[in-house]
C-alpha cells in the first residue's frame, strides 16, 4: 500500500475575491477517492483558511487587511468555511475526513512531533483522510511563512509518505518566468536541488498564494532528504494526482529523492527550526563535522547573535557559507568565552562540547 502527501495552495482553490472554488476542491477530493479506492493512504494538506474567511467578513479584495493580529481572526472563520467543504466532497465519495491543525512547534519539539505523527497514523489506520492546515489562528511564525509547502514535506517524513504532491497554478518548474519569457519550458525531472535550480523561483505568484515556486522547491528538497519523492503540477490538470503518484511523463516537474537520506529529528533540526543564532568555525572545524565529529569549543572562532542553551544555531565557515546547523549545548556568551581554546587547557568546568555530532547537520547546500 502506497501512502500519498498532497498539498494544494490558496491560489488554487480560492477566486479572487478569496472565495472558495467548491468545484475544484470536488475535483481533489474525487482524485483522492480514486486513490484510495486503489489502496492508498492519502493526507490532503490544504492553504485557504485566511484567504476564505476574508470575504465573510466583507475583507476580500482590495480591502485584505495586512496586521497578523487580524488575519489571526480571519483565519478562525475562514477554517469553517474551508473544512466542510473538504468533509462535504469526501463525505461524498463514502470518505470520512479528519482535521488535523500543526504549528512549527509541533515539528520543533519532539514530543510533539511524536504525538503528531501517532496521531496522523491512527487516522489512516482508521481509514480517515486527514486534511492537514497551518494553525493560523496561533502560529504567528506561519502567518509569516504564509504557506503550507514545508508542513506539506514534513508531514510526508512524519507518515512516511512514498511521494508528495505539490498541486499549484503553473505546469511545475519553468526553465524561466513565463510572465517574462515566452520561451520558457517545463523542467520535468529535477536530481538535484541547486542554487541554479532556486534561481529560476521568484517570490509568491498571486496575492492570495504567498508560497510561490521557491517554497514549492525548499520543500521539494526536504522531501527528497526524507527519500520522498516530490511532484510539483497544475491543479487544474484533470487527473493530475492519479498522473503524478504513476509518474506520467509531462505532469509537471519531479524531484527525485537522495539516496542518503537524513534521520527523522536530524530532519527537523536541519529543516523545520529557526536558528537563533550563529556559530562561527575554522577550516578544521569544518572538516572534523563534516566527517560526522562534535563541534569543539577549539575549533570555534566568534559567536553572532544571543541565544540560550539547546537554541538552534547556523554553523558557519570563516568565509561566511552556512554548512551545518545544530543545538548548542551551550548559551551564546558561555561559547563566546571559552571560543579557540583546546579542551585541555579549558578551566574546570568549562565545556569543551559546543554542539553534540548527535544535534548536528550538515545541511544540504
Amino acid at each position: 500500500m502506497s501512502r500519498i502527501v498532497v498539498k494544494i495552495g490558496t491560489s488554487s482553490i480560492t477566486d479572487d475575491e478569496g472565495v472558495v472554488d467548491r468545484a475544484t476542491i470536488a475535483k481533489l477530493c474525487r482524485e483522492v477517492a480514486a486513490l484510495r479506492a486503489n489502496g492508498s493512504d492519502v493526507v490532503i494538506v490544504t492553504s485557504g483558511a485566511i484567504a476564505a474567511g476574508l470575504p465573510e467578513l466583507g475583507l476580500g479584495g482590495a480591502n485584505r487587511p495586512n496586521d497578523a493580529a487580524t488575519l489571526q481572526a480571519v483565519a478562525t472563520v475562514g477554517q469553517l468555511a474551508l473544512m466542510e467543504v473538504y468533509r462535504a466532497e469526501l463525505s461524498s465519495h463514502g470518505l470520512v475526513s479528519g482535521q488535523v491543525l500543526l504549528t512549527p512547534h509541533d515539528f520543533i519539539v519532539r514530543a510533539q512531533y511524536l504525538h503528531a505523527r501517532q496521531t496522523l497514523t491512527c487516522l489512516l489506520e482508521l481509514g480517515v483522510v486527514p486534511v492537514v492546515n497551518e494553525n493560523d489562528a496561533i502560529a504567528d511564525d506561519e502567518i509569516r511563512w504564509g504557506d503550507n509547502d514545508r508542513i506539506a514535506a514534513l508531514v510526508a517524513n512524519l507518515v512516511d509518505a512514498d511521494r508528495l504532491v505539490l498541486l499549484t497554478d503553473t505546469e511545475g518548474v519553468l526553465t524561466a518566468d513565463p510572465r517574462v519569457e515566452n520561451s520558457a519550458s517545463l523542467i520535468e525531472v529535477i536530481h538535484e536541488i541547486d542554487s541554479q535550480t532556486e534561481a529560476m523561483a521568484g517570490g509568491a505568484g498571486t496575492v492570495r498564494g504567498s508560497g510561490g515556486m521557491a517554497s514549492k522547491l525548499a520543500a521539494a528538497k526536504i522531501a527528497s532528504w526524507s527519500g520522498v519523492d516530490t511532484v510539483i503540477a497544475n491543479a487544474a490538470r484533470e487527473d493530475v494526482v492519479a498522473d503524478a503518484v504513476a509518474g506520467v511523463p509531462g505532469v509537471g516537474t519531479t524531484v527525485r529523492s537522495r539516496e542518503t537520506r537524513l534521520a527523522a529529528r536530524k530532519l527537523w533540526i536541519a529543516f523545520a527550526v529557526v536558528a537563533q543564532g550563529r556559530v562561527v568555525v575554522d577550516t578544521g572545524a569544518r572538516r572534523a563535522l563534516e566527517t560526522g565529529k562534535s563541534l569543539l569549543a577549539a575549533g570555534v572562532r566568534s559567536v553572532d547573535g544571543e541565544f540560550d542553551p539547546g537554541s538552534p544555531v547556523e554553523v558557519v565557515d570563516t568565509e561566511g557559507s552556512v554548512f551545518a546547523k545544530g543545538l548548542a549545548r551551550h548559551g551564546s556568551a558561555e561559547i563566546g568565552r571559552v571560543a579557540g581554546q583546546r579542551s585541555d587547557v579549558l578551566p574546570a568546568g568549562s565545556p569543551a562540547v559546543v554542539i553534540h555530532a548527535d544535534d548536528l547537520v550538515t545541511i544540504p547546500a
